[in-house]
């Protein structure tokens, strides 16, 4: 995967098998990156994006989004992803098709003080740093977006 050729699903990313993380600072982002190609993940495996990057990626991405991007989460993902890109957040995208390497990179991620991480299934998309009150997450829908589990409901405010 490349920022070029990215894997996607009814008109938005999904790229099954990584982990994407986002970072509230390029340094953060940089140190995790470093650490991960130490740990054995090859340059190959890591993209890296930067808040333009992936705020325009979003965009085209909403633009281009499917009626069933809708139906799971996708959409709300790449949404949230583009709230996080504003605020200045820098993303690493990791291919780590086994739960050991997405928990190893969530590891890392959560180490350099990533805002987020999510591990892209087939058919889930699973939360890998906690965020938010711990109070219970409310319904999700295309209209009511994703639950950030912050108080205003939107990933504001997330991070350190």
């Amino acid at each position: 995967m490349n920022q070029t050729d990215r894997p996607g699903a009814y008109g938005v990313f999904k790229p099954v098998g990584h982990v994407i993380a986002a970072f509230p600072t390029e340094a953060d982002m940089r140190a995790a990156m470093t650490v991960l190609l130490r740990r054995g993940f090859a340059a190959a495996d890591v993209v890296v994006y930067s808040p333009e990057q992936m705020k325009r990626q979003a965009d085209i991405d909403i633009e281009q989004a499917g009626v069933l991007a809708g139906i799971g989460q996708e959409l709300n993902l790449v949404k949230s992803h583009r709230e996080l890109a504003e605020q200045g957040n820098s993303f690493l995208v990791v291919h780590a098709p086994k739960e050991a390497q997405a928990r190893g990179v969530a590891d890392i991620a959560r180490r350099f003080h990533a805002t987020r991480a999510q591990r892209y299934g087939h058919m889930m998309i699973e939360e890998l740093i906690e965020v938010g009150s711990g109070e219970k997450q409310i319904a999700e829908s295309p209209e009511r977006g994703l639950d950030a589990q912050t108080r205003s409901g939107r990933e504001v405010g997330v991070g350190r």
